[in-house]
């Protein structure tokens, strides 16, 4: 060194926590040779992968690593020196400068090390004077416990009798025995928790020890294996697992056993954080290879984190006595061939009233491709209690890797006589097309499904069954449609519904005909709403809609904003054709007029409609779709048409929220669209008809053509005439009075009546 370092009064450490981008950390202590800085990380001492920069200067230096630490290290910089000389001054020798004042600096800085090191020590106030802290012999104070005397001094205690009081009113002393056994660890018994010791001899030590004292047991974190079969009697309070049991015991037997079996009931207890791993995953083969039992439980309250790799993970068993009225939050139950299996053992027992939060049970893609799995089984032992009544389950998730493979994939199998079984949220990805299979009678199961990869498509699978018992709730794409619940008109056979309107054209009831190029250019409703159109083609069970045309329901949308639209039909094309009150047109520029809950609307200019930018699918969870109207809108055609290719309709329906009543419009005078029947009528006064004789009128009725289905009536007593009629001509209905009488009849003025009915 050139000069000598000077010392300064700075403390030689210096802590930091990495952000994952700084590379460099400055130490303002100086150091003599890079040797002298300890650097740790984390609390570990790291002896690569860094360099320093900076020995021998006043100021400090500088560590430069080769790699960002990550984001959250700690890291402690401190200067560590060796207490050494570092010269030897010789008798009558040259005593330099630069010589004394390097030995005297490494000096003060091994002492400011010293210091440092002092002040995180535990010592005395020096307000007290000299003390003693001479401890006995290693003999004299095994298994005692170290304190402080009545007057401060260090001291030691036998841990059996020594008394011990919390700093609060009212507390109680206690003794140090006491104090230590309120709570038990599997650590008090010898417990590692390092993946590799068996774990097995502390773990049952600790469990046992919790039964007999009636104490809570924690498990501390780290992975616990275990090599044979775990129990924790009922007895113990209750269980709190920080780490997880990994089970490398044998094959067809329960990992871990919670509470008594035989007639003994658990009740009000609590377990928290319960994980049990499978070390090498189960081959599915045997329902013995169990990784959790619950049993008897009763208002107790179990939290489950993690159970995985085994055929069944969790299995909730009512044993002589039942499982009842508890709460179970569950995590990870993974890979696993049944993931809780609900059940019942004997006659005597039941397992009813539970209620369950969560869970997500997945399976890995690649594990077992070949073989059947559920999420959530409700069984019961041959000849057990078969009732499984009340149970709810709140938002579980199932991922099964069964989408698409010749396998099931089920979230849940009823194979009891089940009642009032309830889930909710359900999440579906890769499952069969099942939310449930039931092999045995239950009654009253709701199923409702937020979210399922298989679109619209999932019902109940039945197998064998006597009784049909579920309902299944989709609200996967179609949340708005389960309000849609008031029909406000269907027509549930297309094919059926036609009618003649003429020679060449063909209407429906209840619908408009629509067509996508309409002649001239119609600002009002009744130039778009048609009664009848050609180039309709008809199959056995519906209508094709070829090019140009369209079908549509007429809504009142005053009051009522939104619609449900539901198609029978191969991928339809829905449209929305808006007015105002005064059912004049309006067009994009008057603003959005319509929004669809599944899919975007764009504007046809020459059709002069909204329509749906894709077809409504299953595959493209488009196919149930609600559509809310703007405030200006009083009137809508509401419908599907011909985008793209031809396609068959069968059946169309309009729903909206029960709140409402909207009507829908068809067979009025200024909108006759939709109607079969047709009617008429007007004032006559019949000349006087000679006996046998005939008298006609001709009475104008709009829409009436020849061919159509003709009556009429007359509004006075007609003893002795008949009335009949007939289309003579397009839009006119021929009445003729025929006097059967053998005397001639004037009937006087009246009101003449026609109806026509379309073929």
């Amino acid at each position: 060194m050139s000069e000598h370092i000077t010392i300064g009064d700075i403390a030689p450490r210096v802590q930091y926590v990495a952000d994952g981008i700084q590379a460099d950390f400055t130490f303002p202590f100086p150091i003599f040779v890079e040797e002298d800085l300890e650097l740790r990380v984390n609390g570990v001492p790291l002896n690569g992968g860094f360099e320093v920069v900076g020995a021998g200067l006043s100021e400090g230096g500088t560590v430069r690593f080769v790699e960002p630490p990550l984001p959250g290290t700690r890291l402690a910089l401190r200067r560590r020196l060796r207490i050494s000389r570092t010269t030897d001054f010789q008798d009558n020798a040259i005593l330099r400068a630069s010589a004394l004042n390097d030995e005297l600096d490494y000096q003060i800085a091994a002492m400011q090390d010293v210091a440092a090191d002092v002040s995180d020590t535990l010592r005395f106030d020096p307000a007290e004077g000299s003390a003693t802290t001479t401890l006995p012999l290693r003999g004299a104070r095994a298994n005692r416990v170290l304190g402080f005397d009545s007057v401060g001094a260090i001291t030691l205690f036998d841990r059996n009798s020594t008394l011990l009081t919390a700093p609060f009113t009212g507390a109680i002393p206690t003794t140090v025995e006491d104090k230590l056994s309120q709570s038990l660890s599997t650590r008090d018994f010898g417990a590692v928790g390092d993946g590799v010791t068996d774990d097995t001899p502390a773990l049952q030590a600790a469990m046992n020890a919790a039964a007999a004292a009636g104490r809570f047991l924690v498990i501390g974190e780290g992975s616990h294996r275990a090599t044979q079969p775990l129990v924790l009697p009922g007895a113990a309070a209750g269980m709190i697992m920080r780490g997880a049991i990994v089970y490398a015991g044998p094959a067809g037997t329960t990992a871990l056993t919670i509470g008594d079996g035989s007639a003994t009931r658990n009740a009000t207890k609590f377990y928290h954080g319960l994980r049990v791993i499978r070390a090498a995953i189960s081959d599915w083969t045997n329902e013995g290879d169990i990784g959790l039992v619950l049993r008897n439980m009763d208002a107790t309250q179990i939290e489950i984190r993690q159970v995985e790799g085994f055929t069944i993970g969790i299995r909730t068993l009512g044993e002589e006595r039942g499982f009842e009225d508890s709460t179970l939050q569950l995590g990870r139950i993974i890979n696993n061939k049944i993931g809780l299996d609900i059940h019942t053992a004997t006659a005597a027992a039941w397992n009813t009233s539970v209620r369950y939060y969560g869970g997500h049970f997945a399976i890995a893609s690649s594990l077992y491709p070949t073989q059947d799995r559920y999420g959530i089984r409700l069984s019961a032992e041959p000849g057990a209690y078969i009732a499984h009544n009340r149970h709810i389950f709140d938002a579980p998730g199932f991922e099964l890797q069964a989408e698409g493979r010749p396998i099931s994939g089920i979230p849940f199998l009823c194979q009891v006589s089940s009642r009032a079984v309830w889930a909710r949220a359900i999440r579906m990805e890769g499952c069969s097309p099942y939310v449930a299979r039931h092999t045995g009678p239950a009654q009253d199961h709701v199923y409702e499904i937020a979210w399922a990869s298989q679109a619209y498509n999932v019902s109940v699978d039945y197998v064998g069954v006597t009784r049909v018992g579920a309902v299944v709730r989709t609200y996967h794409q179609g949340a708005a449609f389960r309000e849609a619940s008031r029909t406000v008109a269907s027509v549930p056979c297309l094919r059926a519904a036609r009618i003649r309107w003429s020679n060449t054209e063909w209407g429906f009831e209840k619908l408009a005909c629509l067509s996508s190029n309409v002649a001239g250019s119609p600002t009002a409703l009744a130039g778009y709403a048609f009664p009848g159109l050609s180039n309709f083609t008809f199959t056995d069970r519906g209508v094709i809609l070829t090019v140009g045309r369209g079908l549509g329901f007429v809504a009142d949308a005053h009051a009522c904003r939104e619609f449900a639209l539901v198609i029978d039909a191969d991928d339809p094309r829905m449209i929305v054709q808006c007015f105002d009150a005064n059912m004049t047109l309006l067009t994009d520029a008057d603003g959005t007029m319509v929004t669809a809950s599944g899919q975007a609307l764009i504007w046809n200019a020459a059709a002069k409609w909204w329509q749906g930018n894709v077809d409504m699918t299953d595959a493209d969870l488009t196919r149930r779709q609600v559509v809310r109207l703007a405030p200006q809108v009083a009137y809508a055609i509401i419908g599907v048409a011909r985008i793209g290719r031809d396609y068959e309709v069968r059946a169309m329906s309009l729903a909206c929220d029960p709140g409402f009543a909207p009507s829908v419009l068809f067979g009025q005078p200024d909108l006759p669209h939709g109607a079969r029947e047709l009617t008429a009528e007007q004032s006559w006064d019949p000349p006087s008809i000679a006996a046998d004789g005939t008298t006609q009128f001709n009475l104008p009725l709009t829409g009436a053509r020849p061919g159509d289905f003709a009556s009429a009536s007359f509004s006075l007593a007609t003893s002795g005439v008949v009335f009949l009629a007939q289309v003579g001509a397009t839009d006119i209905v021929t009445v003729t009075a025929w006097n059967r009488s053998a005397a001639a009849i004037d009937l006087g003025a009246g009101i003449v009546r026609g109806r026509v009915v379309k073929a």
